[in-house]
């Protein structure tokens, strides 16, 4: 019988050793700060970047945030970032993404501090990530993937990962171009195969796989006829659509009829959603542990 994994419990005890780790920090005169820098009004980033610092009221973790209206230029991002960089109440922070059409994403990133990389998006912390196949990390790690395989190791077991033949759908750097860096870390010792619109012969790739993690943001591309039996299926995909009563839906990139086949599964939402954002404390209170030279 398929198993839920349940992301919402997991991100509660996630956060509840956070709480224990900044009391501790706070013993030393130090209050993690998160940041966020939102610009323009979409609604998904809105109510993410809410939940962000409704978490951090919960944990004790300090909240900085800056709201930039869709229209703010590229140097105004700057001139915020800078800002931050230099701000000691904020120990990491956020561009929320997706930015305004015309502003450049990529000097965006590049342009925040990277021990304050809270996403572990930073170019200097993706190639720590990439070079490093065994060691400890000591630098921020992409929070969703990351939070991922710590997810998946509490339900299933330290050494899930160790053999399994995982497909990632997707090549989005939150995700699919960045799993594949931890999994196939020497801890993890996973097979990863990265498909994308170019992929051929999709749904047999996706057939092979022990786990299936689907990051696209197209409502219910995975069909059952896609699933081995016994796979697990990590939804990491977000579409919104609008129901006939007006209201917002979330749909994922996993068809329901899969669950059936599946040993275990994400349910979307309710899965991946509440883990990515415990793994954003979990870098915050990390970084400021290793600013305070307790790490």
């Amino acid at each position: 019988m398929s198993q839920v994994l349940d992301g919402k419990l997991f991100a509660s005890e996630v956060k509840n050793y956070i709480k224990e780790r900044v009391l501790r920090l706070n013993e030393l005169g130090i209050t993690p700060g998160l940041g966020t820098i939102l610009v323009g009004d979409d609604i998904g980033s809105q109510k993410y970047v809410a939940g962000k610092h409704r978490d951090c009221a919960e944990v004790g973790i300090r909240s900085v945030e800056v709201t930039l209206d869709g229209q703010s230029t590229e140097q105004e991002i700057l001139d915020e970032i800078t800002r931050l960089n230099n701000d000691p109440a904020c120990s990491s922070y956020i561009v929320q993404l997706p930015l305004p059409k015309g502003v450049n994403e990529q000097k965006i990133l590049e342009a925040i501090n990277p021990k304050k990389d809270a996403d572990g998006l930073h170019p200097f912390n993706l190639g720590s990530l990439v070079l490093n196949s065994s060691a400890s990390l000591n630098t921020p790690v992409p929070c969703t993937p990351y939070g991922i395989i710590k997810f998946v190791e509490h339900f299933l077991g330290q050494g899930f990962w160790k053999g399994k033949e995982v497909v990632v759908i997707g090549r989005g750097i939150t995700v699919g171009r960045s799993i594949g860096a931890l999994l196939t870390r020497k801890d993890c010792n996973a097979t990863v195969t990265l498909t994308h619109t170019g992929t051929k012969n999709l749904p047999e790739v996706v057939h092979r796989a022990d786990v299936v993690i689907a990051a696209v943001g197209s409502a219910y591309l995975v069909k059952p006829d896609w699933i081995k039996d016994g796979a697990v299926l990590i939804d990491v995909g977000v579409s919104r659509t609008v129901t006939q009563e007006g209201k917002s839906k979330i749909q994922g990139d996993i068809d329901p009829d899969c669950y059936s086949k599946a040993s275990w599964y994400t349910p979307n939402p309710g899965g991946v959603g509440p883990v990515t954002r415990a793994m954003l404390l979990e870098n915050v209170v990390s970084t400021a542990e290793r600013l305070s030279g307790k790490k």
